[in-house]
């Protein structure tokens, strides 16, 4: 589906297009740290969906583990540097251009979908958004998701584990949770 502005708040893309709009990448050029602990979950080829990818750190760093990466943003400023960051790092992530939050995602064609930092859409948002994220995750697939509240942010992250059909949430206290999907 190709974008289109009325299907998002005007005051959410001209907020996400102010944020892009220095010079600077928002959030660096390096992928999530939380991502990055996940590299040893990551198959070893597949196809990938990086959702609300903005300016591509996470998007460009997955397509240099060699996945073939779908880098999906609503931002055309975002997805601009993104595309540099790509072309820097030698790397061709597809880039889309929609609202996650409308998008029509396909039926299963991912093995891998992540989210980072998925508390900035609403909750309303995220059900339609994750309903999206699980009809494109093949079964089996690895779904990585970072989702915090502004009081955890100073808390150590959640790291997954895979198993057949669910995903175990390692939390840093000795607890676990199991996340069927």
């Amino acid at each position: 589906m190709p974008f289109d502005q009325k299907n998002c708040s005007s005051e959410e893309y001209a907020r996400w297009e102010a944020r892009f709009a220095p010079p600077d990448y928002a959030f660096g050029k390096e992928p999530n740290y939380f991502l990055k602990s996940c590299q040893k979950l990551l198959p070893r080829s597949g196809r990938v969906l990086a959702v609300a990818d903005g300016e591509g750190r996470n998007g460009v760093w997955l397509a240099q583990q060699g996945l073939e990466v779908v880098s999906l943003d609503f931002s055309p400023t975002a997805q601009k540097k993104a595309s540099a960051l790509a072309a820097e790092r030698r790397v061709e992530p597809t880039f889309v251009q929609a609202d996650v939050h409308v998008w029509e995602y396909p039926e299963r064609p991912f093995d891998v979908v992540v989210e980072i930092f998925a508390q900035f859409s609403s909750p309303s948002d995220r059900a339609v958004k994750w309903a999206g994220m699980r009809r494109a995750l093949k079964p089996g697939g690895l779904l990585i998701m970072m989702v915090t509240r502004r009081s955890n942010w100073n808390m150590a992250p959640v790291v997954p584990s895979r198993s057949r059909n669910s995903i175990r949430l390692r939390c840093c206290k000795p607890r676990l949770a199991t996340l069927v999907i």
